[in-house]
């Protein structure tokens, strides 16, 4: 196909393209609209050696997802839930909460995700501070130059995490544009035999249209 040719069906077939597009799109961004928002809160837990040897540091950082074990448990968050007074199971409690180890940095990730921001951000302190309060109970027990301290980088914030009215959009506008690009092609393969215009005679053909008949009067 030559460019007047996709030139000729846009002309003729974009409404086909506003249509889906618009009624996609549209689609997506009232189904965004009505989805209840969920927020995720993030904390950092910065795991630190008492003293700068390399050999303690290195030890700090296998341990690291060992700790991480010990705090991403259903005792653990039954603590959490104790403390907070939340009505939900440890398991559930859980569910969504995401844990993540970055040895680069001697960090512990948390995240959790709840339908109220504040509340997440009070799970996700609660939780760090237990990591907190395990790891000194532990260092009580070793010599200090031994100890491996924990804390809180920074206090938790929460951002919301769905929807994210935006992508959903973008996304439907996307999805009507592929269905308008397979109802137009299917259209033009149900045409392709069809002569409208001399033109077309000529390119199916190969042949120069020299005269046409004109249609007789009724």
């Amino acid at each position: 196909m030559e460019l007047m040719d996709y030139v000729r069906i846009l002309r003729k077939r974009w409404w086909i393209i506003v249509a889906a597009v618009v009624l996609t799109a549209g689609s997506a961004f009232l189904f965004s609209k009505l989805q209840p928002a969920e927020y995720k809160s993030t904390v950092e837990i910065i795991v630190e050696p008492a003293r700068p040897d390399w050999g303690l540091a290195q030890s700090a950082k296998m341990l690291l997802r060992t700790y991480m074990t010990v705090i991403n448990s259903n005792y653990k968050a039954q603590q959490v839930i104790d403390r907070l007074q939340l009505s939900m199971t440890p398991e559930g409690l859980r569910s969504n909460a995401y844990f993540a180890v970055e040895a680069d940095r001697m960090v512990i990730k948390l995240e959790v995700e709840d339908y109220d921001g504040e509340q997440a951000n009070r799970i996700a302190k609660t939780w760090a501070v237990l990591l907190k309060e395990w790891r000194d109970e532990q260092n009580s027990k070793q010599r200090k130059e031994d100890q491996v301290e924990a804390y809180l980088r920074d206090e938790p914030t929460y951002y919301q995490s769905w929807p994210k009215t935006k992508t959903v959009t973008a996304a439907g506008g996307v999805f009507g544009l592929l269905i308008a690009g397979g109802v137009i092609v299917f259209l033009e393969w149900l045409e392709a035999g069809v002569v409208h215009t001399p033109r077309d005679l000529e390119r199916q053909l190969d042949v120069v249209v020299v005269g046409a008949i004109p249609a007789a009067d009724r």
